[in-house]
């Protein structure tokens, strides 16, 4: 698996999100390397860790990036924020202090679970993927975007990065969106050891930021902020407001 490491001083390991790499946390790595050093990750079959033989499943992914990287903060994104949860839950001492950005336990609706979204949507870009996979990635990328004060930069950058280290296989993008739809980590929020922020955007369509101060409140010592004005990437259109959020946070949970 691919982890590119920059910068100096306490390690931040960062995981991207669904169909994406690494790449896509340059703003964040150019306002953080000075005070961190970032593990930043290419997930299983993305990015130049496209041909990683590690399934994208939490348990086998969560180890093997554990295995490549030092005891240290995971902030995850998105999709990534439910591997960082995961192993904030699974290996506290490895993972002293958990961020979640834009992600929630729990990405779709339930009768117990009002701010998901509908499963219906991780199901037509399955199909998608089937029949028109350039397009299906234009329209999630459409999606996440949508709603930020700077919806078009947000998209510039976003479809950018897409392919920036190659395509991701179809059947990974199947994989993670079928982890996106599955999976349920709201069991393991009220014993978290570990500090956890919970950093949303305002404007947020794929994870509602409602989402993620519920799931806040499960979790001892979790706090919740806001990006006003920010949709669901708000490191590519608020990069100084995130960094330093995560930088305070960061130096609150050493």
């Amino acid at each position: 698996m691919h982890v590119e490491v920059a910068g100096s001083g306490p390690p931040l390991v960062l995981l991207h999100g669904w169909a994406m790499h690494g790449g896509v946390f340059a703003p964040l790595v150019e306002r953080l390397r000075d005070r961190h050093t970032l593990h930043v990750v290419d997930l299983p079959g993305h990015g130049l860790s496209r041909d990683c033989g590690v399934p994208l499943a939490l348990e086998p992914c969560v180890a093997a990036i554990a295995a490549q990287v030092p005891a240290a903060p995971w902030c995850g994104w998105s999709l990534g924020g439910l591997l960082a949860l995961h192993a904030a839950a699974r290996w506290p001492q490895r993972v002293p202090a958990l961020a979640m950005l834009c992600a929630s336990p729990r990405f779709v609706r339930a009768p117990d679970w009002h701010y998901g979204v509908s499963a219906e949507i991780f199901r037509n870009f399955a199909a998608g993927l089937r029949d028109d996979y350039r397009g299906t990635l234009e329209l999630f990328v459409a999606l996440e975007a949508f709603g930020s004060d700077h919806a078009r930069d947000e998209t510039r950058a976003l479809r950018g990065n897409l392919f920036a280290r190659g395509e991701p296989t179809a059947a990974v993008l199947a994989d993670g969106l079928e982890l996106l739809e599955s999976t349920d980590l709201r069991q393991a929020l009220p014993a978290l050891q570990v500090p956890s922020l919970w950093l949303a955007g305002r404007r947020d369509r794929l994870v509602d930021p409602r989402a993620m101060r519920a799931a806040a409140a499960l979790a001892p010592r979790a706090q919740v902020q806001v990006i006003e004005q920010a949709g669901h990437a708000p490191f590519l259109t608020h990069a100084d407001e995130v960094s330093a959020r995560l930088a305070g946070f960061l130096g609150t949970a050493a």
